[in-house]
C-alpha cells in the first residue's frame, strides 16, 4: 500500500458520506471516480464495506430516537408498528440482494451504466419538482406497512449503481404520500438494516481475498465516510424541506455528462 493509495481511500470514503444519504448514488460515485482514479479494490469490496461509516453517522445522529424506539417495543405499541415497516421495507433489498449478489457485482458495476442511471435519474428529479404532490402524512413513523413494504421494492432499484438508494426510497415514499421530511427520514432509518446487511454479507462473501493492506484502506474510507456522513446527515431534511431536489437533480446530470465525456476522451 503506498501513500497515494491511501490518499485515494481518504477521498472516495469522503465521498461515500457525502453521496450516501442524498439521491445522487453514492456508489455510483465510488465507482466513477474510482474508476478515472485506477482505483480497484478486490470483489469491488471497498465500495460497499466503507458505507458502514456512513451509516454509524446515522446512528450517532439518530441515537436518542433510536434508543426511546428500542426501549418502547415492549409496550408502545407505535414503536413497535414503526420497527415492523421498516423491517418489512428492507425484506426485497435481502432477498433480491443475496440472489443478484454475483450478477451486480460483475455486470453492473460499469462505469458507462453509471453515467447513463445518472443522468436518467436527473431527469426523473426535475420532472418530480414539477408535479404537485399533496402529503398524506409528516412523520416517518406513521408510514402504513402497505406503503412500507412498496417503498422496500423501489429500493430494489438502487442496486442498479447510479439510480441511488435514498433517492428510490425518498421519491417513491413521497409518491405514496408522504412529506419530504417524513420520506427522507424514513430513507434514513431503512438504510440501517440494508446497509448493515449489505456489509456483512459483502464481508462473508469477500473477507478470503482481502490482505492486510486492503483492511487499511477500507478502514480509511470508512472513518472518511463517518465524519462526511455526519455533516450531510445533520443538514439534510432541513435542506431538502425548504428547497427540494432541483439541486441534486442537475448534479446527478452534470455528473453523469462530465463522466461520458470523461469515458470516451480517457475510457
Amino acid at each position: 500500500m503506498t501513500m497515494m493509495d491511501a490518499l485515494k481511500a481518504l477521498l472516495l470514503g469522503g465521498i461515500e458520506g457525502l453521496t450516501e444519504f442524498l439521491p445522487v448514488s453514492s456508489t455510483g460515485h465510488l465507482l466513477l471516480v474510482g474508476h478515472f482514479l485506477g482505483f480497484e479494490s478486490k470483489g469491488k469490496a471497498f465500495e460497499v464495506l466503507v458505507q458502514l461509516g456512513a451509516i454509524l453517522a446515522i446512528l450517532l445522529v439518530y441515537a436518542r430516537k433510536i434508543i426511546s424506539i428500542v426501549f418502547g417495543l415492549r409496550d408502545d405499541l407505535h414503536a413497535r408498528y414503526f420497527v415492523i415497516a421498516v423491517l418489512l421495507a428492507f425484506l426485497p433489498a435481502a432477498i433480491v440482494g443475496a440472489f443478484a449478489h454475483s450478477f451486480i457485482k460483475s455486470v453492473l458495476f460499469n462505469p458507462l451504466l453509471v453515467c447513463t442511471t445518472l443522468i436518467g435519474g436527473g431527469l426523473f428529479l426535475l420532472a418530480m419538482e414539477e408535479m404537485e404532490l399533496k402529503p398524506r402524512y409528516d412523520d416517518a413513523m406513521d408510514m402504513p406497512l402497505r406503503t412500507a413494504f412498496l417503498v422496500g421494492l423501489f429500493q430494489c432499484l438502487a442496486m442498479v449503481p447510479g439510480v441511488s438508494r435514498s433517492g428510490a426510497t425518498i421519491v417513491s415514499a413521497m409518491f405514496l404520500g408522504a412529506s419530504k421530511r417524513a420520506a427522507a427520514e424514513f430513507s434514513f432509518f431503512l438504510a440501517m438494516p440494508t446497509m448493515i446487511g449489505a456489509f456483512a454479507y459483502d464481508l462473508f462473501k469477500n473477507y478470503k481475498l482481502l490482505e492486510f493492506n486492503d483492511g487499511v484502506l477500507i478502514a480509511i474510507g470508512f472513518v472518511a465516510a463517518f465524519i462526511s456522513g455526519l455533516f450531510v446527515v445533520r443538514g439534510f431534511l432541513q435542506f431538502v424541506s425548504r428547497h427540494g431536489f432541483v439541486v441534486f437533480a442537475w448534479w446527478r446530470i452534470i455528473v453523469g455528462s462530465l463522466g461520458l465525456i470523461g469515458l470516451v476522451i480517457w475510457g
